[in-house]
């Protein structure tokens, strides 16, 4: 099975890479740096953005399912992950590619969690308001679609090992769920592609 993935050279996408190939799967992984993407067995790079249609077309070609762990980039290209959802969306409706697993945050969405701080809800917004309103107009152009999908919504991200000990709830965070090693989104990530889960939800996750 062959998987197309986005974003590789990030550090949840690092992640990805690592257990990948370790579950058996061939992977095919756009990046900008060709040379910044580790040698595997089973690992194919394509050279490109996100942002160029016809390159992620080209990644997504004789894939299974995709994977986007891409991240906002901040002001030099705000719409980042809208314009490369629509770009994806579009090249699996042509290379008829249902599954797709991508990162959103959960961060994006804390103004309509009944459970999180009046002061939470007020200051996060403001401080991340580009990224948080790309991604949600990512999660839009993905929910619009026909596909199997699935938006992995972390909350805050850490750099620690994978524990496997998270706790995971649709849309909005676990009760006093705050923090998500990259290791372990990445460890989720892989598990619901293994058992075809979540499809249709915005699993939240945080220990």
């Amino acid at each position: 099975m062959r998987i197309a993935l986005l974003g590789g050279t990030g550090r949840i996408g690092g992640e990805l890479l690592g257990l990948l190939p370790a579950a058996g799967y061939d992977v095919a992984v756009l990046a900008r740096r060709p040379q910044s993407v580790p040698a595997a067995t089973g690992m194919t790079v394509v050279e490109g953005d996100a942002l160029d249609a016809a390159a992620v077309a080209a990644v997504i070609e004789g894939s299974d399912a995709v994977m986007s762990a891409l991240g906002p980039r901040g002001a030099k290209s705000p719409s980042l992950l809208a314009e490369a959802a629509a770009n994806t969306v579009a090249a699996m409706k042509e290379a008829d590619v249902r599954r797709l697993i991508a990162v959103s945050a959960a961060g994006a969405f804390i103004e309509a969690d009944p459970d999180s701080s009046a002061l939470v809800r007020l200051v996060l917004p403001r401080i991340f308001a580009r990224q948080f309103a790309d991604t949600r107009r990512m999660e839009e152009v993905i929910r619009a679609s026909d596909l199997d999908w699935t938006l992995v919504r972390p909350t805050r991200l850490v750099n620690r090992p994978a524990t496997e000990r998270y706790r995971t709830r649709s849309d909005f965070p676990p009760q006093r769920g705050m923090t998500i090693s990259r290791a372990d989104v990445a460890r989720f990530m892989v598990d619901a592609l293994d058992q075809h889960s979540w499809i249709g939800a915005a699993p939240v996750l945080a220990y």
